[in-house]
């Protein structure tokens, strides 16, 4: 997989105003409770037919390193386009603000040269998007599209991501969980006892940032925190893709005793919702600088994936 950036659209908005990074855009619109957690500040189409955004980057944010480093968490990344997956839809192609977001696939990649150092306040990003693959119903509605991403911090381009999603009506998504629309306690009363790896082993400020551990036979998916400020600030009915995607990074982490741990490109395929319960078991092969993960559960393969390192 090529994890280079590549050369990055220079176009220029032509618009009568530059992007803002003042306040942020509404909570709702990208399926966020706390306003904290919300990094769009600012989003409009273009007249190439495009779109750009304006992220805000802050370094109080949970997944920000706590040791002295100075890079933001690969997942800012994800998230960024996580939200224009939800605000583009919403804002621009009428999908319902009741429509409930699946992610099919999603890739994303850094270079580690370009990247913006966070050495005080908040790193002000700007997002170039593509949105195509456009997939409608019978009646017009949007029911899928794919974004892809470029990401440049000082007009200098940094990373790239793109990837797809899908929108179902509440009918249509209390029919394909069969039932399993309310949501899920993380952790059963009867779950069995697990160990957590030490959090300095997988590049984590502390131990409520630890989502793996193993149960003696098996590493499993299985976060600390169910009250985290990132990865649960709403309630959801199965394991959101941004757990899968850093108990992945951990698992690589832990298997490769440290060697492995911040991902500078990555792709995640999620076939098929992954429960809380049972713990999902998250099966990872380090080669080199390469990591190949999956989340297997009640025997079937739910998603799967690669990291790539520099």
């Amino acid at each position: 997989m090529k994890t280079s950036v590549g050369d990055a659209s220079r176009r220029t908005t032509g618009g009568a105003r530059p992007l803002s990074w003042s306040r942020t855009v509404a909570r709702e619109l990208v399926h966020r409770d706390s306003v904290a957690e919300v990094l769009l500040t600012d989003v409009r189409r273009v007249r190439d037919g495009g779109y750009e955004a304006a992220a805000s980057w802050s370094r109080s944010h949970p997944t920000f390193p706590r040791g002295g480093g100075d890079l933001h968490s690969p997942l800012m990344v994800v998230e960024t386009l996580r939200q224009l997956g939800i605000y583009i839809p919403l804002r621009y192609f009428a999908v319902s603000p009741h429509a409930r977001l699946l992610i099919t696939d999603l890739f994303f990649a850094l270079d580690p040269s370009a990247e913006p150092r966070a050495l005080s306040g908040a790193t002000c990003v700007t997002c170039l998007v593509r949105a195509g693959e456009v997939r409608r119903e019978p009646d017009g509605t949007v029911c899928g599209l794919r974004l892809q991403v470029s990401y440049l911090a000082g007009g200098v381009p940094f990373a790239r991501a793109g990837g797809g999603a899908r929108f179902l009506s509440a009918e249509r998504y209390a029919a394909v969980r069969s039932g399993r629309t309310a949501p899920a306690a993380p952790h059963p009363v009867d779950a069995a006892p697990v160990t957590r790896p030490d959090p300095r082993s997988l590049g984590v400020p502390g131990a409520h940032d630890v989502v793996i551990a193993t149960d003696g036979t098996a590493l499993l998916v299985e976060p600390a925190d169910t009250r985290h400020p990132f990865f649960f600030d709403h309630a959801t009915d199965h394991v959101p893709g941004m757990i899968l995607l850093e108990a992945a990074r951990q698992a690589a982490a832990l298997e490769s005793s440290g060697i492995l741990l911040r991902p500078t490109a990555g792709r995640l395929n999620a076939a098929r919702f992954v429960e809380y319960s049972p713990a999902a078991r998250v099966l990872c092969v380090p080669h080199h600088a390469t990591c190949v993960f999956r989340f297997i559960q009640d025997g079937e393969q739910k998603a799967f994936g690669v990291f790539d390192y520099q």
